[in-house]
């Protein structure tokens, strides 16, 4: 079949990608930016061999009519599996109506049989914001495109990655007692993200499932407070969960914000989700499409086998949503030379240059930044409380990177492993732009052979900007020196935490 996969860079599409790919059809992938999708560079191990000549790229903004012309005019199906929750803007059902009748005025235009959606249970007579505006696009895309659409109505996605489960994670493995909120005791019915996929794929061949909607779900219903203590027991932890009746819905969200990785938007949309149950109303997928169902604590002891072997093959914070830079991110891979205040560091090695890279690439997350990890930490600790994304994203795998990958509190913009260059684009609070670039190079005039070059650049905005600079410039010798030795002179092994854990 002919397929259009929407958000191809997203949590749900690069998992959805190899599985349709696998199936045997040609997709086409609708990303943003060419340069992010997973097969324009070199590929991470943990998504394998693309088949290139079964994937097309093209280039359109779905809150952009003009730009959705490229799209193909013979389609089998459509994916539409973009949404705007974790936007920073508190206008995200806006993003949301724009975005889905953009695409249903496209696909309106083009001979297409069926459109398959991946919305959220919406059984409720009073739906969260999020969920409405869900149900919202559902019908916006039957009554505008005029092409039959399946709908997949999901709860929380359980897998190493998402966000449900990094967030509950996050609880489970930071608060030994955990002073939590009623919502606790909300039920709702978890699906792992390998059913998910399963069920996506599977609609495909089922023509029984063309202008239908399915609640899917996992085997469990359960509340939140009991998902939180199943973790705990799959994981051997022992955990104390206190139920408090004053946290409003806004300090909940502070709550989530301040103690998981979660972005603030996203965890105000989830805490004013989860006053409503998401539970199967009725279960007719699975006499359509058989499933072995994963039960919860299997499909958490699944996520830490990914996790544990480095297969992570995406995570929630892929969406650029889950920082503050725009769509083009990639834009700023040029790091500006004028009018930019700048750190250069320069250490020679006679050492293996591939030892020195793979130190590199495993900057940040669990492995620490090298040098002063308190001040770094102190540095995410602010821009939690002023409203950036702090240090909680971690990095998506141990030892690997890519381009747009989220790196803590940074995101990358050129992950070259063949020439050693490693650059990295701020997204904490800033009164300004800032760039982190590193570069491996040969230098036969140098005694050592070779040369790892650090520079820092900065583009203040303003006096603030200029100040922010000069303020924290007696840190750099400490932290940028350090960094940059310790980067060369590290031996692989050497790192304090080996877990090979992603936070």
């Amino acid at each position: 079949m002919k397929i259009l996969l929407t958000g191809a860079n997203g949590y749900i599409g690069r998992r959805l990608l190899p599985a349709l790919l696998e199936a045997g059809h040609e997709v086409t992938c609708l990303v943003r930016d060419r340069r992010r999708f997973l097969d324009a560079g070199t590929p991470s191990s943990t998504e394998g061999d693309i088949p290139r000549e079964r994937v097309h790229v093209i280039e359109g903004d779905l809150l952009d009519s003009s730009s959705l012309a490229t799209i193909p005019d013979d389609l089998d199906a459509a994916y539409y599996l973009v949404h705007s929750m974790g936007s920073s803007s508190q206008a995200f059902p806006e993003l949301e109506r724009r975005s889905a009748a953009n695409f249903a005025a496209a696909m309106k235009q083009r001979d297409c049989r069926r459109i398959i959606y991946l919305s959220g249970i919406s059984n409720a007579d009073n739906l969260s914001t999020h969920l409405a505006s869900r149900h919202e696009v559902e019908s916006i895309l039957a009554s505008e495109s005029r092409v039959p659409v399946t709908v997949l109505r999901a709860a929380i996605i359980i897998g190493s990655g998402s966000a449900s489960f990094e967030i509950i994670r996050d609880l489970v493995e930071k608060l030994p007692v955990m002073i939590a909120p009623k919502w606790l005791r909300t039920r709702c019915q978890p699906i792992a993200i390998r059913n998910v996929i399963d069920y996506l794929v599977g609609v495909l061949g089922n023509n029984q499932t063309i202008g239908r909607s399915f609640d899917i779900g996992g085997p469990d219903i359960l509340t939140y407070q009991q998902m939180l203590l199943g973790y705990a027991a799959e994981r051997g932890l022992k955990r104390s969960i206190i139920p408090v009746p004053f946290l409003t819905p806004r300090l909940s969200s502070y709550w989530l914000y301040f103690v998981t990785s979660t972005s603030f938007p996203l965890a105000r949309s989830l805490v004013d989700s989860m006053k409503n149950e998401v539970i199967c109303a009725e279960t007719t997928i699975r006499d359509l499409i058989p499933l072995e169902l994963i039960p919860y604590r299997a499909a958490v002891a699944r996520a830490f086998g990914k996790i544990e072997q480095g297969l992570i093959p995406s995570s929630w914070t892929d969406a650029l949503s889950s920082g503050s830079m725009e769509s083009r991110f990639l834009d700023h891979i040029r790091v500006p030379g004028h009018g930019v205040l700048t750190d250069r560091r320069e250490v020679e090695f006679e050492r293996d240059p591939d030892e020195v890279r793979r130190n590199l690439w495993k900057i940040g997350g669990d492995n620490g930044w090298y040098a002063m990890d308190w001040a770094w930490r102190l540095r995410g600790a602010i821009d939690k409380v002023f409203g950036g994304t702090g240090l909680r994203r971690g990095r998506r795998h141990p030892t690997e990177l890519r381009t747009g990958d989220a790196l803590d509190f940074w995101r990358v913009l050129v992950a070259d492993a063949k020439s050693g260059r490693l650059v990295l684009f701020a997204e904490m609070k800033l009164p300004g732009e800032a760039w982190l670039e590193w570069q491996i190079l040969a230098d036969p005039e140098r005694p050592a052979g070779h040369l790892l070059r650090q520079t820092a650049t900065f583009r203040p905005s303003g006096l603030a900007g200029r100040l922010y600079w000069y303020s924290i410039s007696p840190l750099h010798t400490l932290v940028f020196e350090g960094m940059a030795r310790a980067i060369v002179e590290r031996r692989i092994g050497e790192q304090v935490d080996q877990s090979g854990e992603v936070s």
